[in-house]
Parts: C-alpha cells; structure tokens; sequence
C-alpha cells in the first residue's frame, strides 16, 4: 500500500518492549478492555473484559495480570491460551482521555491463591461474581498507542438510568437471553459443533506437523494443564455451597 516508511517510523517512534510510566498510569484506571486470542491453528476469538479501576494490576513494565472471574463456562480465552500462549490486548479509554494502547504479550494461567501468595497486596473484590478465581499473567512483548482519530467520546450515565446488571448473575434475561435469536434458530438446524482437531499423520513417513511447538511452549501447555486440572478437582470437591465459578 505503498506506507511501509510510515510503517517503519511507527515501529521505530512509537512501539515499545514494555511498559512505560505514562502507559503503566494508564493501564491502572482502565475499567475495561478488548482481548484477541487464537488456538493452536490460528482460529481467532475476540472479548471483552471489564472490572472495577485498577482490575488490571501492572507489576513492573514488562508484566501485567488480569483476574478471570466466573463466566459462561466456555473458557475460549482460556482453552486457545493452553494451546497458543500469544494474545493481544486493546484498551480504549472513551471516558476521559479518548485515546487506545495496544499490549502484545506471551500469556499463562495462575490459581487465585498462588497469585496472592506472590502478591498480598492484591485487593479482594467483595462483590459476588466479580472475585478472581484464576489470574492471567501477560508478559508485555509490545505496547503501543491506537490513536484518537475514530474513538467516540461517551459518558457514563447515573445508575438509576441504566439498570444494574449484577455482577455473577446466571438469569438468563438478565444476561441478555436470547438477544440475537440463536437459540430460537438452534432447534431449525443441527446442533454447532466446534471444528473437530485433525488427527495428525501416523506412520514413520509422516511429516511433522507445521504447529508442532517448541520446548518451551509445551511447559508452557503442561502448566496450564496443571491448573485447569487442579481448578476441576477443587470444583468436584466443594460442599455444594456456591463459592464462585471454579469452588
């Protein structure tokens, strides 16, 4: 497209390793942010996160950690994060700023309670639903700024004109319900099934498949294996009492 010196000024200008004192001020006020992640085959999902400021805690300028509270249970973010440890985060502040920074990173799970152990200073959210269970640990590669030119400039309204949504609620209007009609197509047409992981070549002419990871992305898989294995086992051995997604 005929930019690639704009390119490069930007890479060369704006582009950082790591987190700077502006972007680490920054990031601790956000109350939101977009999250892009990918599985092994390079299948793509995008999401939202949101908490209260400072939910995104920086612990030094090349680190960040973001708590996962109790969701829908199909754990995508999580599921490609086991499989392919690279994601990308998007902040945009419409509040206050109107500007975007862009965090690149290499990512991995930790229990809520080994993370306090790291960091007692960690704070405990009180409000059902929104209490850590897991931790991701994002180790920043990139961080750059999403420029204001088409960032909207919004408000936020007073609570009594918006209608709360609680925090962990499982009704389903409350949620959302049946927003875009789904589930009303659902009984029309066969049941979605994700797409099946294709069993790799047998035999000793086969050739090594192109995603075959390194050493270090397979102690990374072992690890989040670890703790997706040891979150199940706390599940099935709760006293029935709701204690937040993982028990």
């Amino acid at each position: 497209m005929g930019t690639v010196d704009r390119a490069d000024r930007f890479y060369r200008d704006q582009v950082l390793d790591h987190l700077n004192a502006r972007m680490c001020e920054f990031v601790g006020r956000q109350e939101m942010f977009f999250l892009a992640t990918a599985d092994r085959h390079g299948e793509c999902d995008s999401t939202f996160r949101a908490g209260p400021p400072g939910f995104v805690r920086v612990l030094d300028e090349r680190t960040l950690v973001y708590p996962e509270y109790r969701g829908n249970g199909v754990m995508a973010s999580l599921g490609n994060i086991s499989e392919n440890p690279q994601l990308g985060i998007l902040f945009v502040d419409f509040l206050r700023d109107r500007i975007g920074l862009h965090v690149n990173g290499r990512a991995w799970v930790v229990p809520d309670e080994e993370m306090r152990v790291r960091h007692p200073d960690l704070p405990v959210d009180p409000v059902p639903g929104r209490r850590a269970q897991l931790w991701v640990v994002v180790e920043v590669t990139e961080a750059y700024i999403h420029c204001a030119k088409h960032i909207p400039h919004l408000q936020k309204v007073p609570r009594q004109e918006r209608g709360e949504r609680a925090w962990g609620t499982d009704d389903v209007k409350r949620k959302g319900g049946d927003f875009f009609g789904a589930a009303a197509e659902a009984a029309d047409r066969a049941p979605y099934r994700r797409r099946e992981t294709p069993a790799p070549p047998q035999g000793p002419a086969a050739p090594e498949p192109a995603h075959t990871r390194s050493a270090q992305s397979s102690s990374f898989q072992e690890e989040a294996e670890r703790v997706l294995a040891l979150v199940q086992q706390r599940a099935s051995s709760g006293s029935g009492e709701f204690r937040g997604w993982f028990g």
